[in-house]
């Protein structure tokens, strides 16, 4: 991976581990005041100090908490599937989609795990969200909890970076904030996974205590967790061991029933970076660019228009330093 970027006058740069945001004052490392020139430190992948993260975290529950389980989207907005810690991809994805407040982002969850930069990932994300919190919608993945990021990395990283488990707690604890859904122009239903036997309506949705950790079964668990089969009819049990499977069926059922014209999802890596099944009915979308920085696929992220005509974006990993950005692809789609 590239080494992070030049530092500013207000950053100390440690021989032993990764850059850190620091101040010149005890009062400024407690707030988060969210200026363009802390928001430039991040961009450069730069950790904040401790403090500074659990009040960038308690800003951002505040919005949260104030947020329905399901949100309200307008067009223009651009949908991001899962990042998992990947920070320069995240970059080419800013590059490609356009920088914030410019671009309304619309990002279905998995920002922690897998890659080398969860920490700074997140961070920045939220960041953002606190700064424009009406242009930025963040998702719960199924990778927003306590359960999985013990086994798949972002626990280890942030031992690795801060040398305790208290910033781990405080973006954990935050994670039981994200909304679950979103809908899109009251014509597309975003969620991470997929759909719940336990769920029949965009209300039931609405209905669901998200304040807790993600249960191993229910409504919620299923909204994070569960993946469409391609030829399969109904409801099945799910490979991954939580979570189901839903046929075109069900799919189709769910969407007529609530007048939808659509779900889209992530949660699957897809080696176009996008992947329609269902008669077109359920899309899923992937941002994560060879993801595991080893498998080889593209990314996509899907902008979706005022009039509600949807383009697909594609890139590959981002490039290394000093080489030209010439990897995006557009793929118009139907109206």
């Amino acid at each position: 991976m590239e080494p992070s970027g030049a530092a500013s006058s207000e950053l100390t740069k440690s021989t032993t581990g990764p850059s850190m945001a620091t101040g010149p004052s005890s009062e400024d490392q407690t707030l988060w005041r969210g200026t363009d020139d802390e928001i430039a430190i991040l961009m450069e992948r730069n950790l904040l100090p401790e403090t500074k993260v659990k009040a960038l975290c308690n800003k951002a529950r505040e919005i949260l908490a104030q947020e329905e389980n399901v949100m309200q989207v307008r067009a223009p907005v651009t949908l991001c599937g899962d990042i998992h810690g990947q920070f320069s991809d995240l970059m080419e994805l800013f590059e490609i989609g356009g920088k914030a407040p410019d671009t309304n982002y619309l990002f279905l969850g998995d920002y922690v795990d897998r890659g080398l930069f969860s920490v700074e990932c997140i961070t920045l994300l939220l960041a953002l969200k606190v700064k424009w919190p009406d242009r930025i919608t963040l998702l719960r993945g199924n990778h927003e909890s306590r359960q999985i990021t013990q086994v798949y990395g972002f626990y280890d990283e942030c031992m690795r970076k801060y040398g305790n488990a208290s910033v781990w707690k405080i973006f954990t604890d935050l994670f039981d904030y994200l909304p679950i859904a979103a809908m899109v122009e009251g014509q597309m239903l975003c969620c991470h996974g997929g759909l719940s036997p336990f769920v029949d309506s965009v209300d039931d949705i609405n209905r669901i205590e998200r304040l807790v950790e993600v249960p191993s079964n229910g409504p919620l668990c299923d909204l994070v967790w569960s993946d469409p089969q391609e030829w399969a009819k109904g409801w099945g049990s799910s490979p991954r061991g939580t979570g189901h499977t839903f046929g075109e069926d069900v799919s189709e059922e769910f969407l007529h029933h609530n007048g939808i014209e659509n779900l889209t999802r992530a949660h699957q890596m897809v080696m176009e970076g996008y992947h329609w099944t269902h008669q077109n009915k359920v899309l899923t979308v992937f941002s994560a660019p060879n993801y595991c920085y080893r498998c080889g696929n593209r990314a996509c992220i899907m902008e979706v228009d005022e009039h509600y005509r949807r383009t697909f974006l594609q890139f590959d990993r981002a490039p290394k330093r000093g080489e030209p950005y010439s990897t995006k692809s557009a793929l118009e789609y139907f109206a």
